[in-house]
């Protein structure tokens, strides 16, 4: 069958990733949105390696053409994907230490990837280990910054605690009201 692939399962994970980008859209928290959950329960619960990277990609270009573009998307980006790598490697050991580890995880490395970046593209550090040094240690303040939150980074690691937490928490209680979801009973 062409279709094998489009299945009751492939539907909800699809509507829950669709609801995460729609979820962004709406006024929040400076960095306190669903994203990251998106990319790890889509690494977790699409079959398909394809679906797993392109469909929230997706998602997030479209809520980005409508929020708006910057210069550091590719970072964001690459710290995404690798988010959804995170998703695959807890696929056969989902549990909620696992959820928040890999939270934990995803906000680091979106953390160090995206202050890479602005290093890279700005004119104030120089372009040694010892200005990528500095720019991090300059960036370290938006863990403490107060002013829109609690800090830019607990605001990712919350965010993305609380919508994993939803996302799977959802999807396991589907699973237990329909057992079709689940492909470990099958």
């Amino acid at each position: 069958m062409k279709y094998k692939s489009i299945n009751p399962r492939f539907i909800v994970v699809f509507t829950i990733i669709l609801v995460a980008a729609v979820l962004r859209l709406l006024p929040h928290w400076p960095n306190f949105t669903p994203i990251a959950a998106m990319a790890l329960f889509a690494g977790t619960y699409f079959d398909r390696k394809q679906y797993a990277f392109a469909i929230p990609i997706a998602a997030m270009l479209l809520s980005d053409l409508i929020i708006g573009l910057h210069a550091n998307m590719p970072a964001v980006y690459l710290s995404f994907a690798i988010t959804v790598l995170i998703g695959m490697y807890i696929r056969n050991k989902v549990s909620v230490g696992s959820i928040v580890l890999a939270s934990f995880t995803s906000a680091v490395i979106f953390f160090l990837i995206t202050n890479f970046a602005a290093w890279q593209a700005s004119p104030f550090y120089p372009q040694t280990m010892a200005g990528l040094t500095e720019s991090y240690i300059a960036g370290l303040a938006f863990f403490r910054d107060t002013t829109n939150g609690i800090s830019f980074f607990m605001n990712d690691l919350l965010g993305t605690t609380f919508y994993s937490a939803a996302f799977y928490g959802s999807f396991f209680l589907l699973q237990l009201r329909f057992p079709v979801l689940d492909k470990t009973r099958f």
